[in-house]
């Protein structure tokens, strides 16, 4: 059973098995891993204002929703999307995230992510780019959404207004997994934001049994080129509770990448990356052409991780 809601998605995983499986609950989610975290990123930590994460110097992260069109088992913030009450956010923190903003002339970048953005009402959606872009040390806005995919139809006219009315650049990075999910409505979607102005890019997890293999991606990768969407990152999964199962095996996605690489353009091939444990940083992989140690890595602190190997079974 899907956990929640968007009659696009359900209709797509009955189609579609391995879109099915970003999206289905299963028992697997109770096998814990003791390396994994609740908040592996640590972004409880950074909030510096309620639904304001400042981890970097330069750029913010500001949750305007707990909700989703549909919930991706391995998200990253497990912990709290789908807590409304938590995520509920109004004006009076919009307000107080651009009182930050004009408190710290050196933050110059700022990403509006949830939840996502795109299921908050379009009021909210709506006053909050305006009042973020109009903080005059704010030089790009950004913004995080899995909707084109998920739920198209929450691509709105009155959304692509709000994005026209930005005076910076407003880059949206938009979340896939599989070639399938560019269906016909989604990329009617992708093409509607690009006509608004905005500079589309992707990310997109290894999730085993999804995606980690080279035709899979291959297709994925030259499709979102064709349709506007720049491949930008490819994660190793990150080690949150219950979502050990969907690692793949680190050694089989580098192999994966280096064949990539090799035969993607270069527009085509993102980068693929670990985002670190405890928030320092993603850190790009050495992909096969180099010949180096792969067990572990330093972060932006100098900190060494070993690498998270994939859960049994």
């Amino acid at each position: 059973m899907l956990e929640k809601r968007s009659a696009h998605i359900e209709e797509l995983a009955k189609r579609e098995p391995r879109v099915a499986k970003q999206f289905a609950a299963t028992d697997r989610e109770l096998e814990l891993v003791p390396s994994d975290a609740s908040d592996p990123l640590l972004e409880d930590e950074h909030e510096v204002v309620r639904g304001l994460i400042h981890k970097y110097g330069k750029r913010v992260l500001c949750l305007l929703t707990a909700e989703c069109a549909a919930y991706c088992r391995f998200c990253t913030r497990r912990r709290m999307v789908s807590d409304i009450e938590r995520g509920r956010m109004g004006v009076g923190d919009i307000e107080r995230w651009a009182d930050y903003l004009g408190a710290h002339p050196e933050v110059s970048e700022v990403i509006l992510s949830g939840g996502d953005p795109f299921v908050a009402p379009v009021e909210l959606f709506s006053y909050a780019t305006q009042k973020l872009s109009a903080v005059p040390t704010v030089t790009v806005l950004r913004i995080g959404t899995r909707a084109p995919v998920s739920a198209p139809e929450l691509v709105t006219d009155e959304k692509l207004q709000a994005i026209e009315a930005v005076r910076q650049p407003v880059y949206i990075g938009i979340h896939f997994e599989h070639p399938a999910e560019l269906t016909d409505a989604t990329i009617e979607a992708v093409a509607r934001l690009r006509r608004a102005g905005a500079i589309l890019y992707s990310q997109t997890v290894f999730l085993a049994g999804v995606n980690d293999d080279y035709e899979t991606l291959y297709n994925l990768f030259s499709r979102l080129v064709e349709v506007g969407v720049r491949p930008y990152y490819i994660y190793r999964c990150d080690p949150v509770a219950g979502a050990g199962h969907f690692r793949a095996d680190f050694a089989r996605e580098r192999r994966i990448m280096t064949a990539l690489r090799t035969n993607l353009s270069g527009l085509a091939c993102p980068t693929y990356v670990i985002d670190t444990p405890r928030g320092s940083g993603k850190i790009p992989v050495p992909l096969e052409f180099w010949d180096v140690d792969f067990s572990s890595f330093r972060d932006f602190c100098g900190e060494e991780h070993e690498v998270e190997r994939p859960a049994a079974g």
